[in-house]
């Protein structure tokens, strides 16, 4: 029987990249995003079957656990979790307004938790030999980045709830772990001052930023039986900038 595996935020970026490796890799796919888009509807009308999409804010906690419980009910087990959605607001803190602050914390932070915790009672209730939860930080939580901190403090906390998670699932055999890429090619880093951008790719010794291409190979990799041995860890993938 194929996996199934929910993927949030894959609608674009990173998201839609997971979504479409997963799907090629045969796996029944359960996903969510703000607001569609084309390139999702068009893997939708390809895979019928095997994709199930909604629009839903991850701030909502109700809407979210309704979620899981659709997905759990049109395609039983579920296998994997890729918590990847996520918000950010560039401004120094002084300047950021409260609202701003709200919307990381609540779609990044509890929204990524909320998610989870629905996910791991599905597991609990149908194990799978290969469950797996992956929740997608970023490299600022450990080096942090002028202009980012709430966003970084919200990714720190990711970083901490997977390892910690990772040490209360392990002996009913799901796996947790981080993946921390540096500045993707995608809309979060659409809002980077060319300040900022100019200096994240000075600091990269591969000159670039990178592209959703270069982390979907270890989110992969991850939830797979080949990482059958590996939990609470936190990969990082930022061209050698850390």
């Amino acid at each position: 029987m194929p996996h199934t595996s929910i993927i949030s935020g894959g609608s674009r970026g990173l998201g839609l990249a997971l979504v479409e490796r997963f799907l090629e890799r045969g796996d029944r796919v359960a996903t969510f995003s703000r607001s569609g888009s084309q390139p999702l509807a068009n893997l939708a009308a390809l895979h019928p079957d095997r994709l199930h999409t909604e629009t839903l804010d991850a701030a909502d906690a109700r809407l979210l656990c309704r979620f899981v419980e659709r997905v759990g009910q049109r395609f039983g087990q579920i296998d994997h979790c890729i918590a990847n959605a996520a918000v950010a607001h560039e401004g120094v803190l002084a300047t950021t307004r409260d609202d701003e602050i709200d919307s990381m914390l609540s779609v990044n932070l509890r929204g990524t938790i909320v998610l989870v915790r629905e996910t791991v009672r599905q597991m609990l209730l149908n194990p799978s030999a290969t469950s797996s939860i992956v929740v997608i930080s970023s490299i600022v939580a450990a080096r942090g980045s002028s202009g980012l901190s709430v966003y970084a403090a919200t990714k720190a906390g990711l970083e901490g709830f997977a390892k910690s998670l990772a040490r209360e699932l392990g002996s009913r055999g799901i796996r947790v772990n981080a993946v921390s890429p540096g500045f993707l090619e995608t809309d979060l880093s659409a809002s980077l001052s060319a300040e900022n951008r100019s200096r994240i790719i000075r600091r990269t010794p591969l000159g670039r930023l990178g592209e959703p291409a270069d982390v979907v190979g270890a989110i992969d990799f991850l939830s797979s039986a080949r990482a059958g041995f590996i939990t609470g860890q936190v990969l990082t993938i930022d061209g050698g900038a850390s």
